[in-house]
């Protein structure tokens, strides 16, 4: 089956398509849709714009969408966009967002192919175990109270993780981010033909509402042996 994953950088979508190229699905196309919204109800915004080498590593063509963010009407810009696409399927890195998963689905059923969630409903905490022992991944946003400053450019390892169970039992943030309580970036993976280097990295912290960014400025492929 042809299919394009939607390709946000992070680990929900890379392991979206961890998951498709494991089942033997052809992976035609990743979709990055860029909004100009920090506030999208449907895409990820932190460093999309390193969506471009992270293709480059897997060695998958990249196609771009852009839209303003406006609720619903984003949906309708990717849905323009996968009709575009000679694909059978979609696949979506969704784990508890009903809003994100449904849309998709009528996306694709408008389309007429099919649509696969596989992290969907997922134990959160086997989950992280399982994308720590996947992926090289770092934080890159929070929005959650807890994740302090000290969260934006970690690693998320068992140790992170043990932290994200406590604010989980603390505060009740989802430990796996979703709702939007922090947001990653992948720089390895096992079909990675080169890491991802970050070369310069800001970190944007706003007390006031207790949020931040971590904005990667220059970043370069190191190709493995």
């Amino acid at each position: 089956m042809g299919v394009a994953v939607l390709y946000s950088g992070g680990k929900d979508s890379n392991y979206a398509l961890y998951w498709a190229l494991r089942r033997g699905f052809k992976v035609r196309y990743l979709v990055s849709m860029v909004s100009e919204s920090d506030e999208s109800y449907m895409y990820h915004v932190p460093n999309i714009h390193l969506t471009e080498l992270q293709a480059k590593a897997v060695g998958i063509p990249l196609v771009k969408g852009f839209t303003s963010g406006e609720r619903e009407k984003e949906v309708e810009d990717m849905k323009a966009v996968l009709e575009g696409l000679k694909i059978e399927g979609v696949v979506a890195g969704a784990l508890a967002s009903e809003y994100q998963k449904k849309r998709v689905e009528g996306v694709a059923k408008e389309l007429g192919i099919e649509s696969f969630a596989p992290a969907w409903h997922r134990n959160p905490v086997d989950y992280m175990r399982e994308i720590i022992d996947i992926f090289d991944v770092v934080v890159v946003g929070t929005a959650a109270y807890g994740l302090d400053e000290r969260w934006l450019g970690r690693r998320i390892d068992e140790k992170a993780l043990e932290g994200l169970v406590k604010l989980h039992e603390k505060y009740r943030i989802h430990v796996a981010g979703e709702g939007g309580e922090f947001e990653t970036f992948v720089r390895d993976a096992p079909f990675f033909r080169a890491r991802v280097i970050f070369d310069e990295v800001e970190k944007r912290w706003d007390e006031c509402s207790y949020s931040g960014v971590l904005e990667v400025k220059g970043a370069h492929l190191e190709w493995k042996d």
